[in-house]
């Protein structure tokens, strides 16, 4: 019985359009929780006070779904087909298209309910990047690949430009074996090219000198001053290190639809962007992942890239 909703949960996902699904024993996770503590006290998340919440349902599943026995991770390649053209401000490819949170959230909730119609009612929750889970961890427990000296999960056959999402329910699956081996080797490309050396040797990231993190989730109405000259024109995010990454020679074109960029993305100039009003923004981008920095934070970004 395990193994036959095993496959089933497994063909729902494929037929969802998720890439890649894995399942894992839900437990507790000993060596993050160790982790997460030194990178909080050493105060590597910056503003991102959230980190600081919840710890005790991060590391551990079952307290965040109670009677929790799986964690299923589902990974949705975003990579896109397309280029931004030269010389316009850059945005991090998963931002290309519509806001995955909504996209991947519905995929979920029909996954959650082809579950539950066809194995029997059982709890769980869908998560996508919003709430506390440590899902690159939970992603290689379920054997999809390995955690990358850039932080990202990196798949073998696929490279690492995937949304991971996670599903965690009150139901005994048959479980994936972890994916042990490191493939990164002695390469140090994506420490090497990060401008702002938020990448660290062991795998540790200091969050506060990302560029993402400058981009996206710091709220001050100042970047500091001492990382003038060392964005490289992005506006959104941060690819280089995906970019640089070996691996990511064999990503492939997403075929999801939802992800076709906006076409302003690929197109706006830097004076476009500057002449752009606040009600074309909203109207543009009411689907994007770009409302996340708001339309005075993406102001507030290209004066800081043009120095």
């Amino acid at each position: 019985m395990k193994n036959q909703s095993t496959e089933q949960i497994k063909l729902f996902a494929q037929n969802l359009g998720f890439d890649y699904c894995g399942i894992a024993k839900a437990s507790y996770l000993n060596e993050d929780a160790r982790l997460l503590e030194t990178w909080l006290n050493k105060g590597m998340h910056g503003t991102m006070h959230y980190m600081e919440n919840h710890f005790d349902l991060r590391v551990d599943p079952r307290k965040l779904v109670p009677g929790a026995k799986s964690v299923i991770t589902l990974l949705l390649n975003y990579y896109p087909k397309e280029k931004q053209n030269a010389y316009v401000p850059k945005v991090a490819k998963y931002a290309f298209g519509q806001d995955y949170h909504e996209v991947v959230k519905s995929k979920l909730k029909e996954l959650m309910a082809l579950i539950k119609l066809n194995i029997g009612e059982i709890n769980g929750r869908g998560f996508i990047d919003s709430a506390p889970v440590l899902e690159r961890t939970w992603a290689q427990k379920s054997g999809l690949g390995w955690v990358g000296k850039n932080g990202n999960l990196i798949n073998k056959q696929s490279g690492s430009f995937f949304f991971i999402a996670t599903l965690i329910v009150d139901l005994e699956l048959s479980y994936d074996n972890e994916f042990v081996k490191n493939y990164c080797g002695t390469c140090t490309r994506c420490i090497d090219s990060c401008p702002t050396e938020a990448i660290l040797p062991d795998k540790i990231i200091d969050g506060s000198k990302c560029i993402s993190y400058f981009t996206i989730e710091l709220k001050d109405a100042l970047i500091p001053e001492n990382m003038k000259g060392k964005f490289e024109n992005w506006m959104f995010g941060c690819d280089i290190c995906q970019d640089i990454c070996p691996w990511n020679r064999f990503s492939k074109a997403t075929q999801g639809i939802n992800f076709k960029p906006i076409p302003e993305i690929l197109n706006l100039t830097t004076q476009e962007w500057n002449e752009m009003s606040e009600e074309s923004f909203k109207k543009i981008f009411k689907n994007s992942a770009l409302n996340r920095s708001k339309f005075q934070g993406i102001k507030r970004n290209l004066k800081f890239i043009e120095g």
